[in-house]
């Protein structure tokens, strides 16, 4: 769903991966697809790329089993399998022994707003968090026609720099603005949510609109059903206003269309996946917006452009409806303006669909008034020691935003917050990639196969046409030992995860293990501004919690935004020639 943190990030975590030593049967595939048969020649060729070594005796003895299973992948070739189909074997991120307890669904807890005076400039609404925006609509001093308006004029004015949108849904967004205004009108107000127009990133299918994935070969792609998480934000009365780009097939932020901007600084991407999700948030273009992540496509953008992410525990939130890039490791969440609201969006987001089978039916309780000082609150050591420049080798920067993250360590100390110093559990995260590299070579074979991977944008070595090439020559056995692997990593973390209940890292120290290990381990994460670079670019902190325990993550985190404000500011993004304000059909 969202492999890449940006596309130089990208080329970096896969550079090294050693991928293309661990092939052989699909070395002696690409031989058969030329008209080859089998020999043991070919199977001594195999052999060299494989590392592995065989006698001329066990080679012979090999053919006929080899025959045979060339014959059943070209049966497999001809089944058709769409992106939806899931693989029959279901990941869960627990280990061995957890119980998840079982209790009734609970009211959320908020925070206290306080009241706002109507503006003059409905434009002055535009950065508000969704906590201010519900209670104005829900006190009805603003409607959500109105701020529908609002950001859809928003969206047509700085998209043109920004190019953060792939459609606008307006037809269906006044409908629903409409719908929700009467609602509130007669009394039936359905939540913080109703009347706030959102944005989705164009992963999620929504019907009667396209969904492009991002990608050339699919821009005209129309999927006949609305996501889960689509449904749920209907249901609680939240206004779809656009589908916002992605990096094509959830890498980076370049597109069929563009690269998507950072409002910080417009001659800069916005980093990806969560490309336009990020990139309207910030520039208060949507009231929040749905994103993905796989292996940093929340995180990356949310840094880059300063918004706060949620990146759920994997089997949070529903993927129906959502291209899959690799099923044991794709995620749904919000970026928002706030922690509080990213534990909003959740609230009506989460919880098993019957379609989705990683799904767990896992209790989740947001409560404004947790203190962060009930919590055991650690923070990675090592990471936080880390010298900002190599001292080996001074052209090499280790950690980048060092001033940031130790003065985040003096914010805990002012908030009367202990920290507990923890390390990271040492395991092959980056041998563990091959996970997601397969997975995803496997959810676009089609792609490869038919040569339409020609198609997209992008064609570097690191980029995903490649990728799918030189993935299908991962060998199932070390597909499985990865996972195998991932096991013992999972075990190892919930061992960490009993000492401490909420975990504070850098973002983008030189040493990314805590972004792969998570995406691997399913643990949930909240990224938050953390001060603003000389350029006015901003910079991050990472939140880490135990499976499942987002709300004691999210209160941490709140309290930190909270003490910091960093949040608060917003980009000013160059202004493009003026556009109307949408004009809405008759309604009632």
């Amino acid at each position: 769903m969202s492999a890449s943190l940006d596309r130089r990030s990208f080329m970096s975590y896969f550079a090294g991966a050693g991928l293309s030593t661990t092939l052989f049967p699909g070395v002696l595939w690409a031989k058969l697809s030329a008209g080859a048969d089998i020999t043991v020649e070919t199977i001594a060729s195999a052999e060299e790329v494989a590392g592995l070594h065989f006698d001329q005796a066990e080679r012979e003895l090999m053919l006929d089993g080899l025959k045979q299973q060339e014959q059943r992948i070209e049966a497999l070739h001809k089944v058709p399998l769409a992106n939806s189909v899931s693989p029959a074997i279901v990941f869960h991120p627990l280990p061995p022994g957890k119980k998840i307890p079982s209790e009734p669904r609970r009211p959320m807890v908020r925070s206290r707003v306080a009241h706002r005076a109507v503006p003059a400039d409905i434009d002055e609404l535009a950065f508000l968090p969704v906590t201010e925006l519900s209670e104005m609509v829900r006190r009805r001093r603003v409607t959500s026609l109105e701020l529908t308006q609002m950001y859809l004029a928003r969206l047509k004015r700085y998209d043109p720099v920004l190019r953060c949108v792939i459609s606008l849904t307006e037809d269906r967004a006044f409908k629903q603005a409409y719908a929700a205004d009467a609602e509130i009108r007669r009394g039936r107000y359905r939540g913080p949510l109703h009347g706030i127009p959102w944005g989705a990133k164009d992963l999620l299918a929504v019907r009667g609109y396209k969904t492009t994935w991002g990608a050339g070969p699919y821009r005209d792609q129309v999927i006949d059903a609305d996501a889960t998480v689509v449904q749920r934000l209907d249901q609680a009365g939240a206004i779809l206003v656009a589908k916002l780009t992605l990096g094509e097939l959830a890498q980076g932020d370049i597109w069929f269309g563009a690269t998507t901007k950072n409002p910080w600084k417009v001659d800069q991407g916005s980093s990806g996946s969560s490309a336009g999700p990020a990139s309207a948030t910030a520039a208060g273009l949507v009231g929040f917006a749905i994103g993905s992540e796989t292996l940093g496509s929340i995180s990356s953008p949310s840094t880059r452009c300063g918004t706060t992410g949620l990146r759920p525990t994997f089997g949070r939130v529903p993927r129906t409806g959502a291209m899959a890039l690799s099923w044991t490791m794709d995620k749904l969440g919000p970026i928002c303006r706030s922690v509080e609201d990213c534990a909003i969006v959740l609230d009506a987001i989460y919880g098993p669909d019957d379609q989705d089978n990683s799904v767990i039916a896992a209790p989740y309780h947001w409560n404004a008034k947790l203190s962060p000082r009930k919590l055991r609150i650690g923070y990675v050591k090592s990471a936080f020691d880390l010298p900002q420049i190599d001292p080996a080798d001074p052209k090499r920067t280790l950690h980048a935003t060092k001033k940031f993250d130790d003065a985040a360590l003096d914010v805990f100390k002012s908030m009367g917050i202990n920290l507990i110093p923890v390390e990271l559990p040492d395991a092959p995260y980056d041998p563990m990639r091959i996970i997601l590299s397969a997975e995803a070579a496997a959810a676009f074979d089609d792609l490869t196969r038919s040569d339409r991977d020609k198609e997209l944008v992008q064609q570097g070595k690191f980029d995903w046409p490649n990728s799918f090439r030189t993935s299908r020559f991962i060998p199932a056995v070390d597909y499985v030992n990865a996972n195998r692997a991932r096991s013992i990593a999972i075990q190892k973390w919930d061992e960490l995860m009993k000492t401490v209940d909420v975990i504070v890292t850098p973002t983008g120290a030189s040493n990314l293990s805590q972004l792969v290990a998570t995406n691997l381990t399913g643990h949930p994460a909240v990224i938050l501004p953390n001060g603003f670079r000389d350029d006015g670019t901003p910079v991050s902190l990472t939140f880490l919690g135990g499976i499942f325990e987002e709300a004691k993550v999210m209160a941490v985190a709140r309290a930190y935004q909270d003490e910091t404000g960093f949040h608060l500011k917003h980009p000013v993004v160059p202004l493009t020639p003026p556009t109307p304000t949408p004009t809405p059909p008759p309604g009632s």
